[in-house]
């Protein structure tokens, strides 16, 4: 393990850098994690760590955890953007429907008042023809 304390400015508190050669575990991991992003800008890539630099290896690791966490979230609205669209163009179908029904019941409305003025209608002639006949009855029987 190498240690190094330095003072970066005399107005600065000093900084203490430990890392150690040795441990290849880290660096192991950090292959394993080197995977592109390809729905990441180039500038937002991870950047492979400096391998010897412990800080620097939990950097990338949490830099690839959050390109990941980044895909996810993408491809979650990209879910929810389709169910979004599908959605709208169900709403679209539902309006246009509903404009047929209101379309549908105002026509119920209307050929309900004129078949209720027809039946008014028809029963006041079927009455007429019924007086009619009597009293063309009434005439031919007293004519004869």
């Amino acid at each position: 393990m190498i240690t190094s304390t330095r003072r970066v400015s005399p107005d600065k508190s000093e900084v203490r850098i430990a890392f150690s050669l040795d441990e290849t575990s880290d660096v192991k991991d950090v292959e394993d994690l080197a995977k592109t992003f390809p729905d990441l800008e180039q500038r937002l890539q991870p950047v492979p760590p400096c391998g010897s630099l412990r800080e620097s290896v939990q950097v990338y690791k949490e830099h690839c955890r959050m390109a990941r966490e980044f895909h996810q979230v993408k491809h979650e609205m990209s879910l929810l953007e389709d169910r979004k669209r599908k959605l709208l163009s169900e709403l679209v179908e539902d309006e246009k429907v509903a404009v047929e029904i209101a379309r549908l019941e105002e026509e119920f409305r209307r050929l309900t008042e004129e078949n209720r003025n027809l039946v008014t209608v028809h029963n006041e002639r079927a009455q007429q023809l019924e007086r009619l006949c009597l009293s063309d009855r009434t005439r031919h029987d007293s004519s004869s």
